[in-house]
């Protein structure tokens, strides 16, 4: 697993199989920007230099925001934006990938409709000492609520069991939230929407992420072409990788989802050991291409609140991050032939901890059908910047615990005890941020 060698080149696209309307290209890999919306939160105001610098144009980029039903609306008298202290609990932003955008390249095909084939949910804890990220296969079958459509011709009807990723297409943002919200029994204070572009201009940004396969990778749908061992994807190349479906695992989307934790874990370390939080010239890069391809609810449509989120994540040990993926299996019948079935006892357990703001670890060989425990680990990996362990005194965090701009509760939670164990879930797939593991190949 060490030859690792730098891949910059564009891929030639091979037409993929339509899923939808006029798709030539088949799959969600939006997956990334989950991780870089909550990264381009840390990065939009890590450091005071990239708001001085970046604001405007940032603000510029950023629009007017999304209304999310139950969310805070505009502050049209000048009331600042709440806190994330305020949320007792924790704060959960969820974070959907489209699969249409008016503004995108013509090569990625038209769509008769837009769907949130890519959902993943970010809680971080109260303390901000631990994060999960729960990716929702695009086609878990759920309730689905009444929605007012975008267009303002109505409301959408509700429906009792829908593919999740149908949730977008007449409610947009605001419908997928309410859906999110119904199948996890929890309040969700910011939400974002990510473009196609989005992944190609945010991997360019941080100059691309290393990435482990275990065996060789191709890929006709997505025209991927890797050979075992590391390479660094970033463009065209990483968006390929995040898509492919066929490739990977056993070509089934719970697959696809434990290959994309490899690129996201991977991304996650990549931005704690590199220069990328410190950085102005990065930051602003990246803060300039995720709001330029992201809609974000009118609750997240804020610097400041942008702030105390960078604030809050950008000294999360890496150890302490999971990516899980929602628990559900594929071949069951009626209305879940063909699509993914939850999994309710083990999702009972992941949600009644992440609803107490509670740590949890996963089960060995959690990694899941399209990824495994990478045999010959990086150096990086135990590097100091790579262990990001919690912020140290000299830090703006630590300097100014009861400050609002840094998002933390005015008495500063008590440090966890060496004594603390968290609770294992057994069976939930998954892995922490400090993990190097390998995507598999289809097959193996």
């Amino acid at each position: 697993m060490n030859d690792v060698r730098d891949r910059s080149h564009r891929l030639n696209r091979a037409d993929g199989i339509a899923r939808h309307g006029r798709l030539r290209r088949s799959g969600p890999f939006r997956t990334v920007a989950a991780l870089v919306a909550s990264v381009a939160a840390v990065a939009l105001v890590s450091t005071a230099s990239v708001a001085a610098i970046a604001a405007k144009q940032v603000t510029d980029d950023l629009g007017d925001g999304v209304q999310i039903e139950g969310q805070p609306a505009p502050r049209s008298n000048g009331t600042k934006a709440p806190s994330l202290s305020a949320y007792k609990g924790g704060f959960n932003m969820l974070v959907v990938g489209t699969d249409n955008d008016p503004d995108q390249s013509a090569e990625f095909g038209e769509r008769d409709a837009t769907l949130n084939d890519v959902n993943i949910l970010l809680h971080v804890s109260a303390d901000h000492t631990n994060a999960t990220a729960v990716s929702i296969p695009r086609d878990l079958v759920t309730p689905i609520p009444a929605c007012k459509k975008t267009d303002g011709s109505g409301t959408a009807p509700a429906m009792a069991a829908q593919p999740i990723n149908t949730s977008f297409s007449d409610g947009g943002l605001n419908c997928v939230t309410q859906t999110v919200q119904g199948l996890t029994g929890l309040d969700i204070q910011y939400s974002a929407a990510v473009s196609f572009n989005g992944v190609i201009e945010m991997s360019n940004a941080i100059g691309g992420v290393p990435v482990c396969v275990a065996q060789p990778i191709e890929d006709p749908y997505t025209g991927l072409d890797l050979p075992a061992g590391t390479s660094t994807l970033q463009g065209d190349e990483a968006l390929a990788f995040l898509r492919t479906r066929h490739g990977v695992g056993d070509g089934s989307d719970l697959g696809r989802i434990s290959s994309q934790q490899v690129f996201l874990s991977s991304l996650l370390r990549t931005v704690k050991s590199n220069d990328t939080l410190t950085s102005p010239t990065t930051l602003y890069k990246l803060a300039r291409a995720a709001a330029s391809n992201m809609q974000l609810s009118q609750s997240l449509n804020d610097i400041g609140t942008m702030v105390q989120m960078g604030r809050a994540l950008q000294d999360l040990p890496l150890s302490q991050v999971n990516f899980v993926q929602y628990p559900g299996t594929t071949g069951g019948t009626g209305v879940y032939e063909g699509k993914v079935q939850p999994t309710t006892y083990l999702a009972d357990q992941l949600f009644a901890k992440i609803k107490a703001d509670q740590s949890f670890s996963l089960g060995e060989d959690s990694t899941g059908i399209g990824s495994e425990a990478n045999a010959a680990p990086s150096a990086a990996a135990s590097s100091p910047a790579a262990a990001a362990p919690s912020a140290p005194a000299s830090s703006p965090a630590a300097a100014a615990p009861s400050s609002p701009a840094a998002g933390t509760p005015s008495t500063p939670a008590a440090a966890p005890t060496a004594s603390a164990t968290p609770e294992t879930i057994e069976g939930l797939e998954g892995q922490s941020a400090d993990q190097e593991t390998c995507s598999k190949a289809f097959g193996y």
